[in-house]
């Protein structure tokens, strides 16, 4: 019972708990945001008089409410849309200003597979052919051990 108690209170079980409930609520929000404001004004363009979420078609006696659909899909837009504008691009932006990318070391080819390796490596990562010293950084001459 310790083991469970101890990972319940750990900081990432707790986190996405709260995450959980205030994505639900948002997501909630979102919809009541549709429904109340955007729902009305497309229904109003497709002439579904206000109401685009009452919009069925109906097939062989069954009836299609496509306006449900329509609903779902300009919510789910909505909350992608500020999900990345209010929480993903403030976020990388924010990792980038903190932890900024180290310089990545110079690179060469290697003279037998021609895959791009470190500079300093003395063996291939992906043949595992030695690497003189005689290519330089930029594919300078090449070493063929003769």
């Amino acid at each position: 019972m310790k083991g469970f108690r101890t990972f319940l209170l750990r900081g990432n079980v707790v986190d996405l708990a709260v995450g959980i409930v205030i994505g639900a609520a948002f997501t909630a929000l979102v919809n009541g945001f549709v429904k109340a404001f955007l729902t009305p004004v497309v229904g109003l363009v497709s002439g579904a008089t206000g109401d685009f979420s009452a919009r069925t078609f109906h097939a062989s006696g069954v009836t299609f409410p496509y306006g449900t659909f329509i609903d779902a899909t300009i919510s789910f837009v909505i909350v992608a849309a500020v999900i990345y504008f209010l929480v993903v691009l403030p976020m990388n932006r924010m990792q980038e200003k903190f932890f900024p990318k180290a310089a990545s070391a110079p690179m060469r080819e290697c003279p037998e597979c021609l895959t791009a390796i470190p500079a300093a490596a003395k063996r291939c990562s992906a043949c595992t052919a030695p690497i003189g010293p005689g290519v330089g950084v930029q594919g300078g001459p090449v070493d063929l051990g003769k």
